[in-house]
């Protein structure tokens, strides 16, 4: 099979095709059986091709693919059920990628600014948070340059220090209708919000009367040990995004909210693949998996194995580990992240190389001891191997 791509330059070739994949490993052109700790940026939830996905794709294919989105069907509507549920809100909306959701969530905010808060429409996220690659999501992002690659910009996003109270306080004025965070911020580096923060950001948020979104994309559905990573700090958001994980593979993001947030009329929110049954399907039966207390307890336990094996690596090399159930993230000074996950997958493993020198590891929430001895083994001896040369 030829490895000629007409697919356009949109990632970093990481040298290898996959070809198929099961749990923990994913096989490639060569044959190669790879234990994956990125799965897919933390979207296979339940490793490659879980029986859970494969069992509810067909049971549902076999009764309705697409109904079209301005047809209610019924897995659209039991998933609602669930996930307001759990969240303690009332409302939701599904769509195929974190950024609509964001997206989506923003739009809700303004329509809801509009209607009561005469008109506001900024919304306040921080540096380092990333929200999406729409153009109205790079702008809310606070990764550095990004706002700026497709100019002119959008407007009516602020930024300011994530984890910096203050800064918070002073940039709500009467123009901002909603603060927008992730609890942790994978993309940087998986950087946790300070012990409490999070709750002192919604007695702002209600003080100030307006509204706090919490971007769940990528740290929601298990990733932190948590079904929601907002219950950490025990507080309610008053609108939630998810993706990621929700679809165990398949593209699933979800809206959800107050019923007092929920202001969208007919019309004014949509898209051709929205509350779609097959995809709710497969969403409902992750939840289900993901959600039981046990199986939480065990990422919880399988987080903890994972972060202390880094943290004697790190300790080897004056590194830093940063942690949040499955979401991890290990800095090791003086080698270059590109060069060690090249190494790392000719070594037998998958990781996420954020530069210059930070890896980041999100392995599917069912691991096992097994897996996660295995990765830290193959850690240190790529880490030996680049720090010889």
């Amino acid at each position: 099979m030829t490895r000629e791509s007409r697919l356009m330059n949109t990632f970093q070739d990481p040298g290898f095709v996959a070809v198929r994949a099961e749990g923990a490993y994913l096989i490639d052109d060569r044959g190669r059986r790879l234990l994956d700790f990125v799965q897919g940026w933390a979207v296979n939830a339940l490793g490659h091709s879980p029986a859970v996905v494969r069992d509810a794709l067909a049971a549902q294919a076999a009764r309705l693919v697409q109904s079209g989105a301005a047809i209610p069907n019924e897995p659209s509507r039991a998933l609602a059920a669930e996930l307001t549920r759990r969240a303690d809100l009332e409302r939701a909306f599904f769509a195929c990628t974190g950024a609509e959701a964001n997206e989506g969530a923003v739009k809700l905010a303004r329509k809801w600014g509009k209607l009561h808060r005469a008109g506001a429409h900024v919304v306040v996220t921080a540096t380092g948070s990333f929200h999406g690659r729409t153009l109205a999501m790079m702008a809310a992002s606070g990764k550095p340059g990004f706002a700026e690659m497709y100019a002119p910009r959008i407007e009516g996003f602020r930024h300011v220090p994530y984890g910096d109270l203050a800064a918070l306080e002073a940039a709500i004025d009467e123009s901002v209708v909603a603060v927008m965070l992730e609890p942790v911020l994978g993309e940087a580096g998986v950087r946790v919000l300070p012990e409490g923060f999070l709750r002192e950001v919604r007695r702002l948020t209600e003080a100030r009367g307006v509204l706090l979104i919490c971007d769940e994309v990528q740290s929601g559905c298990g990733r932190t040990g948590r079904f929601f990573a907002f219950e950490h700090e025990g507080i309610r958001p008053d609108v939630l995004t998810l993706g990621k994980g929700l679809g165990g593979g398949l593209p699933l993001s979800a809206v959800l909210c107050r019923e007092e947030v929920s202001c969208f009329e007919p019309g004014e929110q949509g898209g051709t693949f929205t509350n779609h049954p097959l995809l709710s399907a497969v969403g409902l039966a992750v939840v289900d998996a993901v959600g039981r207390p046990e199986f939480l307890a065990r990422v919880r336990e399988a987080g903890a194995r994972l972060e202390a094996g880094l943290r004697a690596i790190a300790a080897e090399v004056g590194g830093e580990v940063r942690a949040r159930g499955l979401l991890q993230a290990i800095d090791l000074p003086g080698v270059a992240a590109r060069d060690f996950a090249a190494r790392a997958i000719e070594a037998g493993l998958i990781v996420n190389p954020i530069p210059p020198s930070t890896i980041r590891l999100m392995p599917r929430l069912d691991s096992t001891d097994a897996e996660i001895d295995e990765a830290l083994r193959i850690l240190r001896e790529v880490l030996a191997e680049v720090r010889r040369v």
